[in-house]
């Protein structure tokens, strides 16, 4: 694999660079702060760290939205991060929500993915229901690494006004958490998006989160073609071709729905 790790000094152009675009991003809507969901993962840990840096602390509103597939550890520690971030909180069951949506189109009853991607919209509804509410605006806490492969659900999570981590890969988030003093056991945790139960990103994807960064560095962001990526990072052609695949299969999650073309 590649070292995409940052310097130290790097590390405080991205601290310095990210607080500015929240700061900025808040400004230009004229809005009176921002909202975010806390998972208790590493992503949603270190966006909201550094909105409390670019915002104050009470300008900054968490959400803990568990479902019944949510873990009790990681909703303890996303009520640990706002206490710690001092910010004020709201946990809001979701389930309800959700089994209101199936008792209205019972058929999707069983199906985990369409189940689960409804829980990321709720979510994104609840999001936007409190920032609406109080003039804030919704920050997203996706990476790259998830985005390039549409890791991410179509107005769920990513239904938001902005982007902080997103041009930083997953390990580069790990890296920066630890600089900007996220603890170690949050930094280094495994990553769900707990759409279902027991399910981790890894075991989703089919591959680590290094082996993904070093491709989309190479391959996808970077210059370099499939045999070369190959060589360069020892992995065979099946894996970088599938990581190819998911990043062309979900261009449409990245871009806004289009219309057809004007006619003349």
């Amino acid at each position: 694999m590649i070292d995409l790790r940052f310097s130290e000094a790097e590390l405080e152009q991205r601290r310095e660079h990210i607080t500015d675009f929240i700061r900025e991003q808040v400004d230009a809507a004229g809005a009176d702060g921002a909202v975010l969901g806390l998972s208790g993962g590493i992503d949603s840990t270190l966006t909201g760290t550094l909105a409390v840096e670019a915002l104050g602390a009470e300008n900054v509103h968490g959400l803990v939205l568990p479902a019944t597939v949510s873990s009790d550890e990681n909703m303890s520690d996303a009520e640990r991060v706002a206490v710690d971030l001092e910010i004020t909180y709201d946990v809001i069951e979701i389930e309800p929500i959700v089994d209101s949506l199936l008792a209205a189109y019972p058929e999707a009853e069983g199906d985990r993915e369409a189940v689960g991607n409804a829980r990321a919209r709720v979510r994104g509804a609840v999001n936007y229901l409190v920032a609406n509410h109080e003039s804030r605006l919704v920050l997203g806490t996706g990476n790259r690494s998830e985005a390039a492969v549409g890791y991410f659900t179509k107005y769920g999570d990513g239904a938001v006004d902005c982007h902080p981590i997103g041009n930083l890969y997953k390990g580069q988030v790990r890296q920066l958490a630890r600089h900007v003093g996220v603890p170690e056991e949050l930094a280094a945790k495994t990553a769900t998006a707990e759409l279902w139960a027991n399910q981790t990103d890894e075991t989703e994807l089919g591959l680590s989160y290094e082996t993904l960064d070093s491709i989309l560095a190479t391959h996808i962001d970077g210059p370099l073609p499939v045999a070369a990526t190959c060589r360069l990072l020892e992995v065979d052609e099946e894996t970088v071709e599938r990581v190819r695949g998911m990043y062309e299969g979900s261009e449409h999650k990245r871009n806004a729905p289009p219309a057809p073309e004007p006619l003349e």
